[in-house]
């Protein structure tokens, strides 16, 4: 993140000499990119038997590690409540660069609430690689993480995940649009007596701004999940479920998120809730 921060500015203050060299033509042009603490609370509960994927990747590393001693081959009922902290850097319109880390504390079954600890370390980026901008083609937009669980236990292990995902505005302000998208996760597991077959998901939707910068959108999918082996157990099966998010955030009028919940649920296969709350903290907003 250090090295990407770097460049970022290094390619600013070399734009940013350049305009000075033609007498300041664009004297109202931010000298920085957003820098903020993109903040997300989650409440989740998770069925028996079951690893949570969804639209969120890393919340599989802290269930594995539920798993950690061998001698422990049952996965019982559970809830969380997680924190992540990914400090981000938006560099222009169309990149997003961020890492950061993600703590929880969990109740499995009938035992007490665990103490809150930091479970892993995430580093990623979300990049346009193509805009609409009024055209006929929608924009393609991709966002690639990498997770890893920050124990030593026999389970740790690192999750891989790049979702790619095209949206159709349907008017010039673009406020509202179409969504179409796939993500694939991967989770590589630290010892060979383990393996999580990749979890594949489609899913269309589509988004609604209002005058006023409240904005919903709605997605609907199906993921296909291979299951994850033990030895020569199974303890979490392979399924094909639905699963739904719906998000509602406040923007500013230059479209940065001000706050924003997300309710997500994911049959794996039975229902499985995660609540978000996103309350970005900005040092510095354009």
């Amino acid at each position: 993140m250090g090295v990407l921060v770097s460049l970022c500015l290094s390619t600013l203050a070399l734009g940013q000499d350049k305009d000075d060299d033609e007498e300041d033509a664009t004297t109202n042009k931010p000298a920085l990119p957003n820098f903020y603490l993109d903040i997300r609370t989650i409440y989740s509960t998770l069925p028996a038997g079951s690893l949570s994927i969804g639209f969120s990747a890393p919340p599989l590393l802290s269930r594995l590690e539920n798993l950690s001693s061998l001698r422990t081959l049952t996965s019982p009922s559970s809830q969380s409540l997680s924190v992540d902290l990914p400090l981000t850097v938006d560099v222009n319109d169309r990149l997003s660069v961020y890492g950061g880390v993600s703590g929880a504390t969990s109740q499995s079954g009938t035992d007490p609430w665990t103490a809150f600890t930091i479970f892993s370390f995430t580093v990623g980026f979300q990049a346009d690689i193509y805009q609409q901008n009024g055209g006929m083609f929608p924009t393609i937009t991709v966002q690639s993480n990498a997770s890893r669980s920050t124990s030593d236990a026999p389970l740790a292990s690192t999750t891989y995940n790049t979702i790619v995902e095209a949206d159709y505005a349907l008017n010039a302000d673009e406020t509202r649009g179409l969504l179409a998208g796939m993500q694939y996760a991967k989770v590589l597991v630290d010892t060979p007596f383990a393996r999580v077959s990749p979890d594949i998901m489609g899913y269309v939707g589509g988004y609604y701004q209002w005058d006023n910068n409240w904005k919903f959108t709605g997605r609907f999918g199906v993921q296909s999940f291979g299951g994850a082996q033990l030895l020569n157990l199974t303890p979490f099966p392979a399924f094909t479920q639905p699963i739904v998010r719906f998000d509602l955030d406040r923007m500013d009028d230059d479209d940065n998120r001000l706050f924003g919940i997300t309710a997500q649920i994911a049959w794996t296969p039975k229902p499985s809730y995660q609540l978000t709350l996103r309350t970005p903290l900005y040092a510095i907003k354009n």
